[in-house]
């Protein structure tokens, strides 16, 4: 199921119903920032609440309060947590809600949704990324290509268009 309709079919038309040329561009740095602080907000929630459940589960289970200082399952459990928060925005329509809110979309490098296993390779690359103190993500500034290590691994971009419209969330909505 396509989620997300390819680039070359998205036309947008002005008042007179004339076609409007949409500009696809790169994300600005500021804009980049900008999502990464939204999502990482969003993200360190998620992983409270992800927390408070496993406390809650290992409280019932073991009867004790806490979950030891440097659990290898509980990072695991926190790191695919992580993963579904990124994976599900990503494949269901190619925005996170930071991405939403500026515009911007992750497509694959052949302009459809991209899929759970290229989810998956861009959710390790970016961890990889971070390591050499965020090299994978200044390469995009840097490199011949101009994406960052997790965009070529994945074979993913980031598209913004400044006259997208966001469609609702829900059939709700």
């Amino acid at each position: 199921m396509i989620l997300y309709t390819p680039l070359s079919a998205q036309i947008n038309y002005d008042f007179f119903m004339t076609p409007i040329e949409e500009n696809y561009t790169k994300p600005s740095l500021f804009r980049y920032i900008a999502i990464l602080v939204y999502d990482t907000l969003l993200l360190f929630s998620v992983l409270l609440l992800a927390s408070a459940v496993a406390v809650t589960f290992n409280a019932l289970a073991n009867h004790s309060d806490a979950i030891e200082s440097g659990n290898p399952f509980f990072m695991l459990y926190l790191l695919g947590v992580s993963y579904l928060f990124y994976g599900w925005f990503w494949t269901h329509g190619g925005q996170t809600l930071g991405m939403r809110s500026w515009k911007v979309y992750l497509i694959s490098d052949s302009d459809t949704n991209i899929s759970w296993r290229q989810a998956f390779m861009r959710f390790i690359s970016a961890l990889v990324s971070w390591l050499p103190a965020g090299l994978g993500f200044v390469w995009m500034y840097l490199g011949k290509d101009k994406q960052s290590w997790h965009d070529t691994l994945s074979n993913t971009k980031l598209h913004y268009s400044k006259n997208a419209k966001n469609k609702p969330l829900s059939r709700l909505s």
